[in-house]
């Protein structure tokens, strides 16, 4: 394994890090003070017809067909990419590859028909809408996906969706025009619980589906929105099933791979940068008669992180190149898990020494790193909680241990292995 950049992601990182300083961060008071006021900057989509121009497009999606718009780099190569995006909470949408449009767009081409493509996906990679992926649910443990409730039944050509979800991200950009909606199976069997439900497209302005709200998230509310919906009767034509019937689990799974590997990259930028401001804060900043960067303790704080943040980073890359092999590794979904929980528990600790690092100034919409923090919290249980990644891993464990069973029995010192020394000839 060699996760040294290559040479195309290394020329496509520096692009995107010259694009970035010239044209992002310029605009990024003016993006914070929009999202303050619960809007969506017009400046955005100028950023990304100039981003578009200039190649940086589509950058996420190795699987692009030649035709598409894009550049087709591989989930190791697209790793810094999304690194540097991750410095910025809007950049990755400036690119086209933010979250869920990244992961729904994978999804569509896998799985999408002739006509899907057409529909939905091509304008998609033209960055012409957005899209949203809708699963959790309000009244049910949705870390369980077998417990969704929003049921779809089949009346002769047509589906019916009826059901409440909600933290559903990206309904409120006024570009969003499609929602993937994850839906029980009306007629699904008893016993049938990874075969009970199915993906449905459906278009956002279908009669029947409301907008309620926009849910805060630890009272930061986001301008794409992670809004509450309900589906009344929706009804939309058979040929919105996305895939097969009763294939919703299997594909709702499958979309998550690549998705969490993008989320946990962009957390480690989040990181880096929340490290760099730290120890800029640590050496201008004087208590007790020194500078802060010498108290042994800050030191430690920022020795830490630094171990910590390339620790993880090293994790990742190893699961982008897990996800590129032709044959990927028995152990995928376990490494998978595992990013999920180590980026989202990297993000908690480095943010919070950072914090302690500027004192109150950390506490304040004067820096990042309150925003920083409550992200980070919050990936604790966004795509999936903690608890159910690391149940995910010590299955993994435990089924490896069952089949290497007495292998380390040698390693034991009982009374009858300790009676004497073993014959050597």
């Amino acid at each position: 394994m060699h996760f040294e950049p290559s040479p195309r992601a290394r020329e496509w990182l520096a692009r995107l890090e010259t694009f970035h300083a010239r044209f992002l961060l310029p605009h990024n008071a003016a993006w914070h003070a929009a999202a303050q006021r619960g809007e969506r900057p017009a400046f955005l989509t100028d950023l990304r017809a100039l981003a578009r121009e200039e190649g940086l497009w589509n950058l996420c999606l190795p699987g692009l067909p030649a035709h598409a718009p894009g550049t087709a780099l591989s989930h190791l190569d697209y790793a810094p990419l999304a690194e540097a995006m991750g410095r910025l909470p809007w950049a990755a949408e400036v690119f086209n590859c933010n979250a869920p449009d990244s992961g729904n767009m994978e999804l569509l081409l896998r799985h999408a028909s002739t006509a899907q493509r057409e529909r939905w996906l091509a304008p998609l990679l033209a960055g012409e809408i957005r899209s949203a992926f809708a699963m959790s649910e309000p009244d049910v443990a949705s870390s369980d996906p077998t417990n969704l409730q929003t049921e779809v039944r089949r009346e002769g050509r047509e589906l019916v969706v009826s059901g409440r979800k909600w933290f559903v991200t990206g309904v409120a950009n006024p570009d969003c025009r499609l929602l993937i909606v994850v839906c029980r199976n009306a007629d699904a069997a008893e016993g049938e619980r990874h075969r009970a439900h199915s993906l449905l497209l459906v278009p956002v302005d279908a009669p029947g589906v409301e907008v309620v709200r926009n849910i805060p998230i630890l009272q930061h509310a986001a301008p794409e929105g992670h809004c509450e919906i309900v589906f009344r009767q929706v009804r939309v034509p058979q040929a919105n099933l996305l895939g097969e019937w009763g294939e919703g689990f299997a594909l709702a799974q499958a979309r998550l791979g690549p998705g969490r590997v993008h989320h946990c990259m962009r957390t480690i930028g989040q990181c880096e940068l929340a490290l760099a401001l730290a120890c800029d804060r640590a050496l201008e900043r004087r208590a007790f008669g020194k500078p802060v960067a010498q108290q042994a303790n800050v030191q430690e704080w920022l020795a830490d992180s630094r171990i910590e943040i390339d620790m993880a980073r090293l994790l990742v890359l190893r699961t982008a190149w897990a996800l590129d092999q032709p044959q990927p590794p028995a152990d995928l979904r376990e490494q998978i898990a595992a990013i999920k929980v180590a980026a989202a528990r990297l993000q908690m600790r480095v943010v919070d020494r950072a914090i302690q690092v500027f004192g109150a100034m950390g506490l304040s919409p004067d820096t990042p790193l309150a925003w920083l923090f409550t992200w980070g919290r919050a990936l604790r249980i966004m795509d999936g909680p903690d608890e159910v990644h690391l149940r995910t891993i010590a299955r993994g464990e435990l089924r490896h241990a069952g089949e290497q069973r007495g292998r380390w029995a040698e390693y034991f010192t009982t009374p009858e292995q300790m009676a004497g020394p073993v014959r050597l000839r």
